[in-house]
């Protein structure tokens, strides 16, 4: 079974369309890289929701 889940996003033209340079530009997916960032911005938030970066 998959665990991955279905959404539908709307973005600014202009947030999809760096979000497209950047995904080509790292040879990944659009989806990949939306991934991809939400994760790190996840990773660099603590346990108790304060940001790790001082």
């Amino acid at each position: 079974m998959n665990d991955d889940v279905r959404i539908t996003l709307r973005l600014p033209a202009d947030l999809h369309a760096w979000l497209v340079a950047q995904a080509k530009s790292a040879r990944r997916s659009l989806n990949s890289e939306i991934v991809y960032r939400l994760d790190g911005e996840r990773s660099a938030i603590a346990p108790d929701g304060e940001s790790t970066s001082q």
